[in-house]
């Protein structure tokens, strides 16, 4: 799938980008000629090169001792035009995860998350355009957030997959394609490091409300979606993983255990939902069933593609946290598989 392809992965630094980084680097999907990483961040950036160098140091393993052929970094801000025409030379699969993404700060600074968010996505396909870069793949990572949108965060990330998917009109000789989906398990800024470092503290642990419910997805897992969409998306479809969701209150319980910790309710914060959706109803019935996956067609007929569709049913309905959500073993069970209980192995201050 990406065997001899140059990679640029925007927002190459966060937690996303820094898991997507090491499985292209495992090969796993074929040897890439280059992955370029693109953030405005330059300690991350350090701290990343520092990681391979010390994996260089103590493993054998021919996937690190070649890192720095592969490996290209690059400090810049896709909020920046001549930024990114300059990172899109000669470049053949895009994946744009760089992002704000935090409900309330989205809230307080909405221009910004409009900056980063929304003419981050144009600034991608207009350079495409204006340059006719040979650019074969683009993927825009969204957000459960971005289906029926209440907050800044969640109608910038909204608008950020429409530009994308009408891009492949003015951009046809590229594919834009888009995954969306919840909240990703130790993510930097999500709640279990959140309720992990409250409960070393004694606690409380704060909960916004009980009766809300979030997806729940691995790092791993986001990544095997980004690389499904690659191989089998068709250009302006969306690609939606099947996930498990759980009430909060619930991912508290599990993480305190018999600790004597207090959970307080503090209220919903800015732009929050009880229930996220990651395929809204009206969506639903253009999105079919693809067996890990649903997969929404876009909304534009242009780019719609019901004759290369066949034999797969269609959702026709919402897809919400609300449903199917896991019991309380269940959730034990997902946080221990994914070693995130503090009784595991402690995350790393680099993966909040």
């Amino acid at each position: 799938m990406i065997s001899n392809k140059r990679i640029l992965i925007a927002g190459g630094t966060g937690s996303l980008g820094k898991t997507l980084v090491e499985r292209i680097l495992s090969r796993s999907q074929g040897k890439p000629a280059k992955v370029i990483v693109l953030s405005r961040d330059e300690a991350k950036q350090h701290n990343m090169r520092v990681e391979y160098q010390q994996k260089n140091t103590v493993t054998d393993e021919i996937i690190y001792k070649d890192y720095e052929q592969i490996l290209e970094f690059r400090i810049g801000d896709v909020r920046d035009y001549h930024t990114i025409c300059s990172a899109l030379n000669n470049v053949d699969i895009v994946v744009n995860a760089a992002a704000l993404k935090q409900v309330p700060t989205c809230e307080y600074f909405p221009y910004e998350a409009v900056r980063t968010n929304i003419t981050g996505a144009e600034n991608l396909v207009k350079a495409m355009r204006e340059h006719q870069f040979p650019v074969e793949t683009v993927v825009g990572v969204s957000t459960d957030k971005a289906c029926k949108p209440v907050n800044v965060m969640g109608m910038t990330k909204s608008i950020q997959e429409r530009i994308l998917i009408t891009g492949n009109l003015s951009c046809p000789s590229t594919r834009f394609i888009c995954v969306r989906y919840g909240n990703v398990l130790a993510s930097r800024g999500s709640v279990i490091p959140l309720f992990r470092e409250q409960i070393k503290k004694g606690g409380p642990v704060t909960i916004t409300t009980p009766d809300m419910t979030r997806f729940l997805l691995s790092l791993e897992s986001a990544v095997d979606t980004i690389f499904a969409a690659i191989k089998n998306a068709l250009p302006g479809e969306t690609y939606v993983p099947k996930i498990p969701a759980a009430r909060i209150t619930e991912i508290a319980d599990a993480l305190i255990g018999n600790r004597d910790i207090e959970i307080k309710n503090i209220g919903i914060r800015p732009g929050e939902k009880i229930h996220e959706s990651l395929v809204s109803e009206e969506e639903g019935w253009r999105t079919y069933d693809r067996g890990d996956y649903y997969v929404i067609q876009p909304i534009l007929p242009e780019l719609r593609s019901e004759g290369e569709i066949t034999d797969y049913e269609y959702l026709n309905k919402e897809y919400s946290s609300a449903d199917n959500v896991f019991s309380f073993e269940e959730v034990r069970e997902l946080i221990r598989s994914n070693n995130l209980m503090l009784d595991q192995e402690p995350l790393m201050e680099s993966d909040y």
